[in-house]
């Protein structure tokens, strides 16, 4: 008998648990679902993540394009220059 009554109270206490661990995130589920104020409040309210200022924008094609070809002509004078690093030029080799 101690053993059946030991095994109702187990038995009731893993089914309390268990209808716990459903109704909740479902009556959460339910909350969030039917007014989504509820959540966008919470997010505003706990910023978690911080996000930084916006980087400036990467140079256009046109750009690239005109820094590469001044890069390009400012090489060109630099190799006239005995090319003060040591490095080879693509004429050297």
């Amino acid at each position: 008998r101690t053993r059946n009554k030991h095994m109702a109270k187990s038995f009731s206490l893993e089914a309390f648990k268990f209808s716990v661990y459903l109704s909740i995130p479902i009556a959460m589920t339910f909350f969030f679902a039917m007014n989504p104020s509820n959540l966008e409040e919470i997010i505003r309210n706990r910023m978690y993540v911080v996000y930084p200022a916006s980087a400036p924008d990467p140079p256009s094609d046109e750009e690239m394009k005109r820094l590469i070809e001044f890069n390009k002509k400012k090489r060109g004078k630099d190799s006239s220059n005995n090319n003060k690093w040591g490095f080879f030029t693509r004429a050297q080799k």
